[in-house]
């Protein structure tokens, strides 16, 4: 039987971490790059700006952000309820490996994806994104688990630089069969393109191995599964609120979380269906090279972003540098409003790169570090995880509601500065200590 590693083992830091490696492929693949390409390839390629689904003609970017929404909706709903399952049956390692198959399977197939079964075809992608959000749930809350609070900052950053790392491997691959596919005896660039989301999926089961061998299986509960534990996850977020009222600290960054990550995962999940549809590029394969390549761009340097986020933050404090970061967000958003050519689109994705590391590790991190001492890490990360998703709810039909409106992305990304600047104002309104209110 193998042993047990205990708490702060540097082998189980880093299978945890580990997991970013495994699953980062579906974020940069999936939601980032290859499928945006492949979603607007679509559309043109039947010559079609809108498609009718439910009785409605919508337009191609809302229609996959409301996809998006409505998928985080589901997570939101079902994460509360599994998450108390895990913390009452002490297995919230089986719920890790439910999502992570289940997405990676969606993900492969993706591959059949197709504008005459939409319906299918959407649902195949919402299962894909339900799989990967429900998988962090279980994920993240591993973390005070396996690591101290001193090491919660380096090993939440490595992680994270470990998924940009594998990612950029995989991609880089999929772009070269992509464009390379008369070297592989392929007839266009169809066939690799749909492959990309086969390795994909591949990839995220594979190498999630190593993640699961050393993982413990959770807490030390032993209960058994009856009808009041399905509501249990709700009670639980129901009492995780309310001692919030008592932990000035954690409740008002929690807010200031919820506002901020609402911009910050917007421009994340829309980024690139952006630059696809905005930009003034030369020809398709111009467009695919040079968004994959922006792409990449963007996770080189997050993982130098993540670092220097890390090390940052060890000298200022943790919520001086979020506070940085989130300046840094508002300019960028600002400024993409004028972007129109590629180069422009370059310059941006560098200083993206630079944030969007550095903002996800740290408010991680910090989140860690906030809460009270206490066993129960899983239900306090679904609450994390829930304000989180809701906030992800509301940016994408913002997001795609102001498209409809204007016909244009541009204005839905200026009107994420509002976010990034009510984020700013709520974090400095965060206690500097542990502020408790008896």
């Amino acid at each position: 039987m193998k042993e047990q590693l205990k708490k702060g083992d540097k082998k189980l830091l880093n299978a945890w971490a580990f997991y970013d490696w495994a699953n980062s492929t579906y974020s940069l693949v999936i939601a980032s790059a290859i499928f945006p390409l492949f979603y607007g390839a679509l559309f043109r390629g039947a010559g079609i700006e809108e498609i009718e689904v439910f009785g409605m003609m919508l337009r191609r970017s809302p229609l996959i952000f409301y996809t998006t929404a409505v998928a985080f909706l589901v997570v939101a709903i079902i994460s509360p309820i599994l998450s108390g399952v895990a913390d009452y049956l002490g297995n919230k390692k089986y719920f890790l490996k439910f999502f992570c198959y289940m997405g990676a399977l969606a993900t492969i197939g993706l591959y059949w994806f197709s504008l005459e079964h939409i319906y299918l075809s959407l649902l195949l992608y919402a299962l894909g994104l339900i799989g990967f959000w429900g998988s962090l749930v279980f994920y993240n809350s591993y973390l005070p688990d396996i690591a101290f609070p001193e090491q919660h900052d380096a090993i939440s950053a490595k992680g994270y630089s470990w998924g940009y790392i594998g990612s950029v491997i995989l991609l880089g691959w999929c772009l070269f069969m992509i464009l390379g596919y008369e070297i592989f005896g392929f007839e266009d660039e169809g066939f690799p393109t749909r492959l990309s989301f086969v390795l994909t999926g591949v990839w995220w089961i594979g190498f999630s191995q190593y993640t699961y061998r050393y993982l413990p299986k959770g807490n030390k509960a032993d209960g058994k599964l009856t009808g009041a534990v399905l509501l249990n996850g709700f009670n639980e977020l129901r009492a995780i609120w309310r001692s919030m009222q008592s932990q000035l600290r954690l409740k008002k960054y929690l807010i200031a979380f919820f506002v901020y990550s609402m911009a910050v995962q917007t421009v994340m999940l829309a980024a690139a269906y952006f630059g696809e549809q905005e930009l003034e590029w030369g020809s398709d394969s111009e467009r695919t090279t040079g968004l994959i390549g922006s792409i990449l761009l963007i996770q080189l340097v997050a993982v130098a972003g993540a670092y220097l986020t890390s090390k940052l933050s060890a000298r200022i404090g943790n919520l001086k540098a979020l506070i940085i970061i989130n300046i840094v967000w508002i300019f960028i958003c600002a400024w993409a409003y004028f972007v129109y050519t590629p180069g422009q689109f370059y310059i941006t994705a560098a200083f993206v790169g630079l944030v969007m590391g550095g903002i996800q590790s740290l408010s991680r991190s910090t989140y860690a570090k906030f809460l009270p001492e206490t066993e129960d890490t899983t239900s306090y990360f679904s609450f994390y995880d829930v304000a989180e998703k809701i906030g992800i709810i509301i940016g994408m039909f913002l997001y795609g509601f102001i498209e409809e409106l204007t016909g244009s992305m541009r204005y839905s990304i200026v009107f994420l500065i509002l976010f990034f600047a009510a984020g700013v104002v709520l974090l400095l309104r965060v206690p500097k200590d542990r502020t408790v209110i008896t």
